[in-house]
């Protein structure tokens, strides 16, 4: 009886890691099939941002480019005398003012 039941033991002890080793084949391979998918994406949205990030740096570069040209000196004297009706002061145009005493 004590045989029987040892075989019936090493039997189900058999059966059974058959089953968890039947179930754990397609877990592991749902775990890497997800795994898969989020490497994908993730690669995906770093390719992404990737391109975003190119396309502002290009777009910095032509605004910073804008801005020397914007504010060039011969750009300004030159709005500033044929739009406005500017001229450079001459020295005696120019007032100098000081100012003395306490300030309250």
């Amino acid at each position: 009886m004590k045989k029987e039941t040892k075989l019936k033991g090493k039997e189900f002890l058999r059966a059974f890691l058959i089953c968890i080793f039947a179930v754990t084949i397609p877990l592991l391979w749902g775990v890497y099939a997800f795994q898969a998918k989020k490497y994908t994406d993730l690669s995906k949205e770093i390719s992404d941002l990737e391109r975003k990030q190119e396309q502002l740096i290009e777009e910095n570069k032509r605004l910073v480019s804008d801005i020397s040209i914007l504010t060039s000196a011969e750009r300004i004297e030159k709005i500033a005398t044929e739009e406005l009706g500017m001229h450079k002061a001459q020295s005696e145009d120019i007032i100098r003012v000081e100012m003395t005493g306490e300030r309250k």
